[in-house]
């Protein structure tokens, strides 16, 4: 048996990271199986879904490296397919054409609430007549199509995630709508059915989704059945919770894949935390790996119940391993569109590329994510500097404007400016002025970069020097 997965990505947002958690799993379990991962589009639902949300979800699981084998396929194109499905169950007597309108379900719903009883249709219109068809459709009632279920039915399936699982068919809301009305007769399917004729016309062995899925199982399973198709195994994964403990929402802050990279976030990063937002590796210490050595080891026996807690400072420090040793050509590639966002002028003449990976080496070590490139950098983008108060406070200490002067007049003698030339300078302007180096690198770094604190002195001179930036900066400072 050739394993066949999906993802099935519904366009009415962009895409979130917990379908892109789904499809994490999806893809790990088909390719550690040599198996398929297809991608399906269920837009069935025309009044919210955007052709913008379908081409985030297509840019995001590409972003993200989950690449798909099959597909997309999108259920709008596959309506009359869904059309004979439902005939076929209307032929055998397991559907049937229900005409209850808005308000008798409301009544209906009002006089269970007041015994205490839970919602549920009462199949009313499960054995209609002709006759009693014919006078609905006289009156102009519109109708939808139901399938009938069992009450005393059990259903059971061993969840690949949660073990054997139990439902009975008097649980399941009566008998339930698989399909609206049309002027043609049948109308648009429901979601529960058309999933399964998907799932069943494209031989999907495995249905690996969210555990806020399970209730709809029991009612997939009938109708796997009632097409005589074999049941595909069934994997509920856990949710993914905020730091409260509820499920992950808009509320808590970032929810989409989109929006993450916007934050600086690597797509290998991201991916590789997803991966870990309910798995474990068999050796828990190793939380660093490619999706393809994610897939080599994974299992659904070390997929947790629980929910996932979300974890910020988890994916920030996965971030920053991989910036870490990112090569610089690529870090360089990445960081671009962040500095162009930020409005930086990137034209520095024919050696700006050379120039931009030597700032992305000074600055590649310090980086958490890559949007931290941008306020780490602005000093080398912009030809005034601007000066915190511990670097206003170091500028005016006595001695400092003398000793930034030595080194203004040291530089103009320079042929050749270099990390060897810069100490050098450093050193015979402790020597003539007789003042420690230590006051001599304190004034440096406030006077070139205007904080006190940052990436290595000597390499963020060198890099100014060669922009030009570096002498206007130390005479600036001089007047402070």
């Amino acid at each position: 048996m050739t394993v066949r997965v999906r993802i099935a990505p519904s366009p009415t947002g962009n895409l979130h990271i917990g379908t892109a958690r789904t499809a994490v799993f999806n893809w790990l379990f088909a390719r550690h199986h040599d198996g398929k991962f297809i991608l399906r589009i269920e837009d069935t639902d025309q009044e919210r879904s955007r052709p913008e949300y379908t081409e985030n979800i297509l840019q995001g699981l590409r972003w993200l490296g989950l690449n798909w084998d099959e597909g997309p396929f999108f259920q709008t194109q596959r309506l009359e397919i869904y059309k004979q499905a439902v005939q076929s169950l209307l032929d055998q007597g397991l559907a049937y054409r229900c005409y209850t309108t808005a308000e008798e379900l409301e009544a209906l719903r009002e006089a269970q609430k007041a015994r205490g009883e839970a919602p549920r249709y009462d199949n009313r219109h499960r054995n209609l007549t002709p006759e009693q068809e014919a006078a609905y459709k006289a009156e102009g009632r519109s109708f939808v199509i139901r399938f009938k279920i069992d009450d005393d039915r059990e259903i059971v399936w061993n969840d690949l995630v949660r073990d054997k699982m139990v439902w009975r068919g008097n649980d399941l809301g009566g008998d339930m709508v698989i399909a609206r009305a049309a002027a043609d007769g049948i109308g648009q399917p429901l979601y529960n059915f058309a999933v399964v004729v998907d799932d069943i016309d494209m031989q999907i062995t495995h249905v690996i989704r969210g555990e806020d899925h399970i209730a709809n199982t029991a009612k997939q399973i009938l109708l796997y059945e009632a097409f005589g198709a074999k049941v595909p195994e069934f994997a509920h994964t856990p949710l993914i919770l905020n730091q409260e403990g509820r499920k992950l929402s808009k509320r808590d802050g970032v929810t989409s894949i989109s929006d993450f990279k916007q934050m600086g976030f690597t797509a290998e990063a991201l991916v590789n935390y997803m991966t870990l937002l309910g798995w474990s590796p068999p050796d828990s210490t190793k939380e660093i790996f490619t999706l393809s050595e994610a897939a080599q080891q994974f299992s659904f026996e070390r997929v947790n119940k629980a929910g996932a807690k979300f974890d910020w400072a988890k994916l920030d420090w996965i971030n920053s391993q991989y910036i870490h040793v990112m090569p610089v050509d690529k870090l360089t590639d990445l960081l671009i569109p962040y500095w162009e966002e930020a409005g930086y002028k990137l034209t520095r003449g024919r050696e700006e590329r050379s120039w931009l990976e030597k700032l992305v080496v000074l600055i590649q070590p310090s980086l958490t994510r890559l949007v931290d490139a941008v306020a780490m950098s602005k000093l080398f983008f912009t030809d005034a500097v601007e000066y915190s108060e511990e670097a206003t406070v170091q500028l005016k200490q006595e001695g400092v404007a003398s000793a930034i002067e030595g080194v203004i007049a040291a530089l103009q003698n320079q042929q050749e400016f270099n990390e060897a030339s810069a100490q050098d300078i450093i050193k015979q302007v402790v020597k003539q002025q007789n003042v420690k180096k230590g006051l001599i690198m304190r004034s440096l770094r406030a006077a070139l970069t205007g904080d006190m604190h940052g990436p290595d002195l000597i390499q963020s001179w060198l890099l100014l020097h060669e922009i030009g930036l570096d002498q206007p900066r130390l005479v600036q400072a001089t007047a402070k």
